[in-house]
């Protein structure tokens, strides 16, 4: 069975980045310069922070929708 955690994304037009504002995964807060760099960041913490909270699902996967804002 996967879960299904969405992310939510906003420009930080001040600093330049693109940042977590909000997300069903505890502990997820990063930034990038870039969309795509952030959604590369974001596919790699998630499996981590999963783990970490006790919240992997069978085989570890995890479905994961990038909200932009």
């Amino acid at each position: 069975m996967h879960k299904h955690y969405s992310v939510r994304a906003e420009w930080d037009a001040d600093a330049g980045v693109w940042f977590v504002t909000s997300s069903d995964i505890p502990g997820l807060v990063t930034e990038a310069e870039t969309i795509d760099a952030l959604a590369a960041k974001v596919e790699a913490l998630v499996p981590e922070l999963l783990e970490a909270n006790g919240l992997i699902c069978d085989n570890g996967q995890a479905d994961v929708e990038l909200i932009i804002q």
